[in-house]
């Protein structure tokens, strides 16, 4: 009589395949970009030929307007919901203004309106600097 061969079950290695793992996260967390400000617009900014990098020495309030949409710190609201908004904000506060090139000038009067009804004055417009080609 013949004797069968009895065969081992052959089960995969966890151990390199954790390792793999592991190496493939630490890859993307250092290759990936991080944003240093939080947009939640795409903007086509305006461009200028001079200007000057804003310093945050305390606190900022970042508006982005867009033709179609208002954000405040990243959060998109509604033109109701804007003067609700500041009415918090404390009067010191640097009001970052990031308003898209091609936005009606009723829109940005609008904001620059309820900025004004809420006493928020220490305003900056944000550009892009201009390539000298």
């Amino acid at each position: 009589m013949a004797r069968k061969a009895k065969r081992e079950t052959l089960t995969p290695e966890l151990t390199p395949l954790i390792d793999v793992v592991f190496l493939l996260l630490i890859f993307f967390m250092v290759s990936s970009v991080f944003k240093k400000e939080e947009l939640a617009l795409l903007l086509n900014l305006p461009k200028s030929e001079q200007g000057k990098a804003s310093e945050a020495k305390s606190k900022t309030l970042l508006i982005e307007l867009s033709g179609e949409n208002i954000a405040i710190d990243g959060k998109k609201i509604s033109i109701e919901e804007l003067n609700d908004s500041l009415k918090d904000v404390e009067k010191k506060t640097l009001i970052n203004l990031r308003v898209d090139g091609e936005v009606k000038y009723n829109r940005l009067v609008k904001i620059l309106d309820s900025l004004q009804k809420n006493k928020l004055e220490n305003l900056s417009l944000i550009t892009e600097k201009e390539s000298k080609k």
